[in-house]
């Protein structure tokens, strides 16, 4: 018995051991996956500083970081498999959420509206892709076997835009709130939305997994009815679940735990409708289901820059990581012809078959061909979602990885050249805007120059003495300045105001003002009788409210024709050299007026 006793506690020892080793391990391997997620954002950081003076996107020290480290440590690495399927579970999440939240962004409405310029371009663009893509895309071999089917899913997908990536960089590079910016981003939209609802109707129709055999009836009839549930989960019931859930959370307080839970398991479930009863796409399922949510609320608004902020932050640099696991660099066949045609003719289908429609949109509307062309080179970009369909379809051998890496590329050149577009559409909008010239510049050298000189007080006088010194040039014509108290109309003053001559002339009677303007009339005077040729003087009255001291001296300033007007600094300057605080009020007198 003590025996069997003594058998049972080393029992018990090893698997307390075995239990340690375990979790030793897996700690072991969190930290360093933790250690290698951090070093990667890294090094994409500092990738991208490097490029900033070539106006790169992020997404292309994203794409060469993950592609040389992702073939590095899954090709050459240990725990190869398991680091393959920890990405593809990642990059499936991912995706999932970048459409969700893409069509989320998204109007369907556009789609029935009567068509604008921005349709009839984007429309143009897509048209003419799509034929060039159907004519080309056949002679290139791309599957691996010849299917009419892929050609056409291939040509829908190359005339889409990357909405998502063509808004960052517009904003990146500071067009985003020009006309041509805006009219790209609504272009782009457009041709993004069409696009993915195409290939949306075009895998409930064909099995692209199966060698894109057609479905049959009741697979189709299965995904079509799931679909329509699920939009209508969307476009009914998620305004009213919204609604409360905007109503519990008021703007200003934080958001209650249990209602965002409950957010959060609805669009789950809305999104997880269709694919879990008909095996319809996870992807795609999100897109539709995030077009017929609403965009407005407190809890939208959250969901989107939640994730995005994700996307941006933590996905993006692992989504090319994946991409460089799945795509291995020296399966390309460099030193063959065949991979070169094929990344050569995509880049050039995606891109002349944009330039062709929306330049021959655009002389119908009336565009200059340069702003069309550009038009064009912006809707071509390709991104996230274009690199994810062509991994999977060298996953599923619908493609080889030769064929899926020449893709890649040509994503990448649709964007690299964007920096180099938008500096040609700044440059010629700088050369056709005219030059404002300022006022001075518009007077005459013969005519006097008038001057409004605004003072606090007293304290200002020296400044001002100084400054008509050396603005008075030549003793005719001469200049005139009008010297200008800015005084604040308080409930004291205000009681001291009476009738003066004129219909709406009003008299300071208020003592303290009155001495500070003598003090200030009789200083400028002195200082004018020793030396003051060529400058005359006249006075002024600036009092209003802070609130409305602004709009009293631009009404003076114009009333008067001035060519210049000067304002004081808010702080006064001390005798040590110091600066004490003035009135606050009159920063934002100055910040207006200049405005």
């Amino acid at each position: 018995m003590s025996f069997l006793g003594n058998i049972s506690e080393l029992t018990d020892i090893s698997q307390d051991s075995r239990c340690r080793t375990v979790i030793t391990m897996n700690v072991t391997n969190i930290a360093l996956y933790m250690l290698s997620f951090f070093f990667v954002v890294f090094l994409c950081n500092f990738l991208h500083a490097v490029l900033r003076p070539l106006s790169q996107p992020r997404i292309i020290s994203e794409a060469i970081v993950g592609l040389i480290l992702g073939n590095i440590l899954t090709h050459k690495g240990k725990n190869k498999v398991e680091m393959r399927k920890s990405l593809n579970y990642i990059a499936d999440v991912g995706m999932i959420c970048h459409m969700f939240v893409l069509g989320l962004e998204m109007d369907p409405h556009i789609l029935i509206q009567p068509p604008s310029r921005e349709s009839k371009v984007a429309y143009a663009g897509m048209f003419s892709t799509f034929i060039l893509a159907i004519l080309v895309t056949p002679l290139l071999s791309l599957p691996n076997l010849s299917h009419h089917k892929f050609n056409f899913s291939i040509s829908v997908a190359l005339f889409g835009t990357a909405s998502p990536l063509l808004t960052r960089l517009i904003t990146d590079l500071k067009i985003g709130k020009s006309d041509i910016g805006r009219f790209v981003l609504s272009a782009g939209i457009q041709s993004d939305l069409v696009s993915t609802v195409l290939l949306s109707l075009g895998y409930i129709t064909f099995d692209p997994s199966n060698g894109f055999v057609t479905r049959n009836w009741h697979d189709i009839l299965r995904m079509i009815s799931t679909q329509v549930i699920e939009t209508i989960l969307a476009a009914k019931l998620s305004p009213v679940f919204m609604n409360w859930v905007n109503n519990e959370n008021p703007e200003g307080k934080p958001m209650k735990g249990s209602h965002l839970v409950l957010s959060t398991a609805y669009v789950v479930l809305v999104c997880g409708c269709s694919p879990m009863i008909a095996g319809f796409s996870s992807m795609l399922s999100a897109f539709l289901a995030g077009i017929f949510m609403p965009r407005e609320g407190r809890i939208s608004k959250m969901m989107i820059s939640r994730v995005n902020y994700f996307l941006s932050c933590i996905f993006y640099p692992l989504f090319f990581c994946w991409v460089g696991a799945e795509a291995e660099l020296s399966s390309f066949g460099a030193s063959h012809l065949g991979p070169w045609a094929r990344l050569f003719f995509l880049f050039l289908i995606a891109t002349v078959g944009k330039v062709v429609g929306t330049v021959v949109s655009g002389v119908m509307q009336g565009f200059h061909w340069p702003e069309s062309v550009a038009i064009g080179l912006l809707l071509s970009i390709k991104g996230h979602f274009h690199v994810y369909l062509a991994i999977i379809a060298a996953n599923i051998e619908i493609i080889t990885v030769s064929t899926s890496i020449a893709m890649i590329f040509a994503t990448f050149l649709t964007i690299i050249y964007t920096p180099l577009v938008v500096a040609n559409i700044i440059e010629r909008a700088r050369k056709r805007s005219p030059t404002q010239r300022m006022t001075l510049q518009w007077l005459d050298p013969l005519h006097e120059l008038r001057i409004l000189l605004c003072l606090h007080g007293p304290q200002n006088v020296p400044s001002a003495i100084n400054f008509m010194e050396i603005s008075r040039g030549p003793v005719e014509p001469g200049i005139r300045v009008y010297v200008t108290e800015m005084v604040e109309l308080t409930d004291r003053i205000a009681a001291t105001l009476a009738k003066g001559e004129g219909m709406d002339a009003l008299t300071v009677t208020d003592q303290t003002v009155v001495n500070m303007r003598e003090e200030v009339t009789n200083a400028v005077k002195a200082s004018l009788n020793e030396n003051g040729e060529g400058i005359h003087l006249q006075r002024m009255l600036a009092l209003a409210t802070i609130n409305n001291m602004h709009q009293d001296i631009c009404i003076l300033a114009e009333n008067l024709l001035v060519s210049l007007v000067i304002l004081p600094f808010h702080k006064d300057q001390q005798a040590d050299g110091k600066l004490k605080p003035g009135h606050s009020g009159f920063r934002h007198v100055n910040r207006k007026v200049i405005n």
